[in-house]
């Protein structure tokens, strides 16, 4: 019966500890050293010298067996959410059974148990650590031995984060009744070990955001080269110190664009100029435009198209940007019916010499101010005819209006008047304005006109 007992007790110990899977836990090993106290007098009510259940449960000098040495050995294992595995072994001398003095007894007791951090439920303390564990073991009393059904709490108190103190009140539950129930009290220390910092920066892998890098407490063990309180892995700018907002990177003028995409990094603008101001509104950035402080095209850089001649007609559509003009004629000036009018009288009065293309002098004041009158209106267009009477042959004649013409012409250009503006033709004496049988009428014929154009 016995040994059935001792086989079911551990194929339930392995059966629960299988049922656990181990994780790599920072410092998930642990080792205690300590002395143990058996009290048997709180566990057998209604046995001679026995108290009830708890009585004298600290009365430590009636009851307490122990020896002055290290006494009890353990070895443990962290493995997930709270839960650990500990193989203990303690040794005894049994000299007190309840009020009872004893022979001094031999004790030997190897244990396993289920450990569960209650810190999973109460909340985390750091260095105060109480737990239960429910597991069992095997009793030796001189030759007797009997296997237990365990049940413990018990705390830890921990000085850093590798060395502690252990305190432990364990009920024994013997299967046999050759040795009494009893309770196992035990105090020592207990050191942590086993973690593993593969980066070295003092932060073990298990809690190590960036375990394969030095890194920072802060940062859960990642690294931050620039400083920004952005870990480089998320810091789109690891070597510049930048902002969360922008992963990371600068904004020098805080226009809320990295200075990376921004074309004015050193003065605050808008995204829709690429982080460059533009104080008009004019759509042209204040870098480009050559008048930042009013609004003005971009195609006249930023600047308000200028009206020289504040004829109403701007600079930019008027041809004439030095001359009053009118919006129809393109700002420049439109000539008038008497001017015209004028003109046609002064070429009335273009004399030649006889059979050349030379000017008399009296006609020279005529054009001059003739030229002065198309000079003012520099989109005017004039067409200058040359005419001769019925004297000499034809050809000889039409080659001679053509040179009166064009001679009219040049000394208008030569007065500042734009050739592009004039045009010479020579008709010879087939446009009489005059009978050519009188001597008054070939000389209305031998005339030079001007009519305007356009």
């Amino acid at each position: 019966m016995k040994n059935i007992k001792v086989v079911l007790f551990a194929l339930i110990l392995v059966l629960g500890i299988s049922t656990l899977k181990a994780q790599d836990n920072n410092n998930p090993w642990s080792i205690g050293l300590g002395v143990n106290a058996v009290d048997f007098y709180p566990t057998n009510p209604g046995l001679e010298g026995h108290g009830s259940w708890l009585n004298e449960f600290v009365n430590a000098g009636d009851h307490f067996n122990m020896v002055p040495s290290i006494s009890k050995v353990t070895v443990g294992k962290y493995l997930t959410d709270g839960f650990s595995i500990e193989a203990a072994g303690s040794i005894n001398t049994i000299n007190k059974i309840g009020d009872n003095t004893s022979s001094d007894d031999s004790y030997f007791s190897l244990d396993g148990a289920v450990k569960y951090d209650l810190n999973e439920v109460f909340g985390e303390t750091a260095w105060f650590d109480p737990y239960a564990s429910v597991g069992g073991g095997y009793v030796w009393m001189d030759n007797f031995g009997t296997g237990t059904f365990n049940g413990a709490l018990g705390f830890n108190l921990w000085f850093n984060e590798n060395f502690g103190f252990n305190l432990e009140s364990k009920y024994k539950h013997a299967f046999e009744s050759n040795i009494v129930q009893h309770f196992q009290h035990s105090a020592g220390i207990i050191i942590k070990f086993g973690g593993t910092d593969k980066d070295g920066d003092g932060i073990y892998d298990k809690d190590d955001a960036c375990p394969d890098v030095f890194g920072l407490v802060e940062y859960n063990g990642c690294p931050d080269a620039d400083n920004d309180g952005v870990i480089d892995s998320k810091d789109d700018c690891p070597n510049v110190a930048g902002l969360e907002s922008l992963n990371g990177c600068p904004d020098a003028d805080g226009d809320g664009i990295t200075d990376a995409d921004d074309a004015c990094p050193n003065d605050k603008g808008i995204k829709a100029n690429k982080g460059c101001p533009d104080s008009d509104g004019d759509g042209v950035v204040d870098k480009n435009d050559k008048c930042p402080s009013v609004a003005g095209p971009e195609a006249n850089n930023g600047c308000p198209w200028p009206d020289t001649d504040g004829d109403g007609v701007l600079d930019k559509d008027d041809n004439c940007i030095n001359v009053v003009g009118t919006a129809s004629n393109n700002g420049c000036p439109e000539i008038t019916a008497v001017e015209v009018a004028k003109l046609e009288d002064l070429f009335k009065t273009v004399y030649f010499d006889t059979s050349k293309d030379s000017f008399k002098s009296e006609t020279i004041a005529r054009l001059d101010e003739a030229a002065q009158i198309m000079a003012k209106y520099p989109t005017a267009k004039f067409a200058i005819s040359g005419h001769t009477d019925s004297v000499g042959n034809n050809a000889s004649n039409l080659k001679l209006s053509e040179k009166r013409a064009t001679a009219v012409k040049n000394y208008l250009t030569s007065k500042g008047v734009s050739g592009n503006n004039l045009t010479a033709k020579g008709f010879g004496e087939d446009m009489p304005i005059a009978s050519n049988n009188t001597k008054s009428g070939r000389a209305e014929n031998r005339r030079v006109e001007v009519k305007l154009v356009n």
